[in-house]
């Protein structure tokens, strides 16, 4: 426990890096000595974040990649190969929800308001977009870069569960689903890989304010709308998590003198929302 957490010289590939929460991360590996390809399908915002860290005296570079498919990715990993080197650690941080697999109403009432979106209304296709940008979109990286992370040492994969997994929120099915999907990936990538030298474990954010969700959690005015009162009353330490404080999880679960036996766990950074009951 006396050495200081370093992954100088390491390749570490995250998806969705164009992200507040992902970028945060790759800032982090980079101050750490890391060499951090950003992917996302947006490439100026992962721009932006190869420029911070450039700027910073560290090592990035940006790459436009759709996780949802497999040829772009493929296309990325020859680019890594000549420009950092083969991957070390794989942060699958692409993902999300969208507006088409979402409720607007929690409970179903028979004498809903018209125009209300309910249940019934979901759109076939809304629902296979966020469960494919969550699930495939963890899988088909993790095809393509885990062939360059057999043998290596230290080399393990993170994917972003999420408290949904634990408990579905209302409103978001395909969403909920997904992340509970992620979970038990997770722990079938631990078994498969146990014989080659990868370990894969995941992590669980609980709230915490990101570009996507930002119109959820808060008023025109500033103030947290409804939705985000009850998540701060179900979130003992009563606030919403910073990007920042994903990145001591993610550090413990990527370094291999801190985490060499850790398997297949989902670990929760969640305020104490996973814990508590509601009484």
């Amino acid at each position: 426990m006396t050495k200081v957490i370093s992954f100088q010289d390491k390749v570490v590939v995250i998806t969705g890096a164009g992200g507040v929460l992902c970028g945060s991360m790759a800032k982090a590996f980079a101050e750490a000595g890391a060499k951090v390809a950003l992917l996302d399908l947006n490439q100026e915002a992962a721009q932006v974040f190869e420029d911070a860290i450039v700027a910073d005296g560290g090592v990035a570079k940006a790459y436009k990649a759709n996780v949802l498919e497999k040829d772009s990715l493929e296309e990325v990993r020859e680019a890594v190969l000549a420009d950092l080197g083969p991957c070390d650690i794989l942060i699958n941080g692409a993902g999300g929800n969208n507006p088409r697999a979402t409720t607007d109403n929690e409970f179903h009432e028979s004498d809903l308001p018209e125009g209300t979106k309910s249940f019934f209304d979901l759109a076939k296709a809304g629902i296979e977009f966020v469960f494919n940008l969550n699930y495939l979109g963890t899988l088909l990286p993790t095809q393509v870069f885990a062939q360059d992370m057999i043998g290596r040492t230290g080399a393990n994969i993170i994917n972003i569960s999420s408290m949904n997994a634990y408990t579905p929120l209302t409103k978001i099915p395909a969403y909920s689903g997904a992340k509970a999907a992620i979970s038990n990936f997770t722990q079938w990538l631990a078994v498969h890989f146990s014989k080659v030298g990868i370990r894969c474990n995941a992590i669980a954010p609980g709230f915490l304010v990101t570009n996507q969700n930002r119109g959820l959690l808060f008023n025109e005015d500033g103030t947290p709308s409804a939705r985000a009162e009850k998540i701060l009353r179900n979130t003992p330490m009563g606030r919403f998590g910073e990007a920042e404080e994903l990145i001591g999880g993610i550090f413990f679960l990527a370094d291999e003198n801190l985490s060499s036996f850790v398997n297949g766990v989902v670990l929760p950074i969640d305020g104490g929302f996973s814990a508590y009951s509601g009484v």
